[in-house]
């Protein structure tokens, strides 16, 4: 597989990125690629391990040893057909995703892992570049009708397949445009929304019907729905966000980053804002709660919105440079990492909870914070104490609260379909991610919880695959 000595002759090289002080200018994408030749480079590292556990790592189960190995010798077409049948969405998953087959290279248990993810898209991008992906209609249909509600990765996953598999397939989405978390979330400059509406654009020519500005359980009631459909997947996403329910919280200027990221996706795209709703960052105090993806992209995009200052508060300790003993490979590697946006500025604090807010004429000004630690406790379980005598106040002009989602929303969609929860609030599926009313099947993090874009896309896929079954008898599907 690729050069059988590669991973001792040739060190990790990354792509480049435009520099911190032009690209804070705008929201164009910054990451750059490496040209073809330095990525077979890369793809030589590829090892013969026997047992590629970068296959364990990844929800998809991609193939990357295969389309590592076409890489490295130049058979760029057949790299693209190894990787496509796993993963239909590639230049997604080569953008945004933290790379879990990385973390468990085998190469990396005393090196630097295989550029995996860079490989991937740039398999992806070439194959739109050389015409290699084509509008590709089912040649048979089955007469059979099935909705997708939601039209973030999951739901968009899940439609592809069952519309390869020949059914007739309708996405219904809610707001104006498609793509959900990949359209209105995600910020532009990790993955600018030509590239999600480059596949939409194609899904559509390839037969699959999108409905946007529909409010499944409301416009589109849910009686209505089964009765037009033969199978529905529910794919709304995870969009109820965790709250913090302290004192001052009432106060204006204190906003779920679900409010204030997909205002600058519209923004791009040319929108007029309400501006007695608008949120903008420039020439504020920014403090950001939450230490997860989320909250990068908060901090990113209040640095070129031009705030004054961005601080970023994580209430769980600092992970540690390296892998702790208790988080051996081929584990995902719990470590500090130092996304984009962080190098563009901004400070990191861990350790923090917050306490209160404070404000003025209505408008939060400061927040009372404190410093905590975590030890174990009586029981056993690792338990967070404040600090005594730690107490601090920092100025905030603006507070962003990045700190997850709880569940779906349990509006009347889910409540008039009659399907379950569980205990997390999320919706109840089997292993073949049908419901308890048949025929009703969900996907993504509307079942799974709060997850990775990955993770969502392998939820679609196997969506695909249990309609498939319940309405054919049987799936060919991946």
């Amino acid at each position: 597989m690729g050069k059988i000595t590669g991973f001792m002759e040739y060190p990790r090289r990354n792509p480049p990125d435009r520099p911190v002080e032009e690209r804070v200018r705008n929201f164009r994408e910054f990451h750059l690629h490496l040209p073809d030749d330095k990525l077979r480079t890369q793809a030589a590292r590829c090892m013969d391990c026997g047992v590629p556990f970068c296959h364990f790592a990844c929800p998809l189960g991609n193939l990357v040893p295969e389309w590592n190995d076409l890489v490295y010798r130049g058979r760029w077409e057949e790299a693209a057909r190894r990787l496509f049948p796993t993963n239909g969405f590639p230049e997604f998953t080569g953008r945004v995703c933290p790379a879990p087959c990385e973390g468990s290279c085998v190469l990396g248990i005393n090196n630097d892992p295989v550029t995996i993810k860079e490989i991937e898209v740039r398999i992806v991008e070439r194959a739109f570049e050389q015409g290699w992906i084509r509008p590709e209609q089912p040649v048979v249909r089955t007469g059979k009708r099935v909705a997708v509600v939601g039209s973030g990765p999951a739901g968009l996953a899940a439609a592809a397949q069952l519309n390869r598999a020949g059914h007739s397939v309708t996405v219904f989405e809610r707001a104006d445009r498609l793509g959900g978390i990949l359209m209105y979330g995600i910020p532009d400059y990790k993955l600018e929304k030509r590239i999600v509406q480059r596949r939409v654009d194609l899904m559509a020519a390839e037969g699959v019907v999108f409905k946007t500005g529909v409010r499944v359980g409301i416009d589109l009631p849910a009686s209505e729905l089964k009765a037009q459909f033969d199978a529905v997947c529910l794919a709304g996403g995870s969009t109820v966000p965790r709250d913090l329910n302290v004192p001052g919280r009432e106060l204006a200027g204190i906003h779920f980053a679900m409010e204030f990221l997909p205002q600058q996706n519209r923004r791009n795209w040319g929108d007029k804002l309400d501006p007695a709703v608008e949120i903008r960052a420039t020439g504020k105090k920014v403090v950001i709660l939450g230490g997860g993806d989320t909250g990068a992209d908060c901090l990113g995009t209040s640095i070129r919105h031009g705030a004054a200052s961005v601080r970023q508060f994580e209430i769980l300790p600092e992970p540690p440079v390296k892998r702790a003993p208790n988080n051996p490979w081929p584990q995902w590697p719990n470590v500090l990492r130092i996304t984009s946006s962080h190098e563009e500025g901004g400070a990191r604090e861990f350790c923090v909870s917050t306490k209160s807010f404070e404000g003025e004429g209505g408008r939060v000004k400061r927040i009372n914070a404190v410093r905590v630690e975590w030890i174990e406790g009586e029981s056993g379980r690792i338990e967070m104490k404040e600090v005594p005598e730690t107490g601090f106040t920092v100025d905030a002009d603006l507070v962003l609260l990045a700190m997850g989602f709880l569940h779906p929303e349990a509006g009347a969609l889910l409540k008039d379909l009659g399907v379950e929860l569980d205990p997390r609030g999320n919706v109840k599926v089997g292993p073949d991610k049908q419901t308890n009313v048949p025929g009703v099947f969900s996907a993504g993090d509307m079942e799974r919880g709060q997850s990775l874009v990955v993770w969502a896309i392998a939820g679609g896929r196997a969506a695909a695959r249990g309609i498939d079954r319940f309405l054919m008898g049987e799936t060919t599907l991946t």
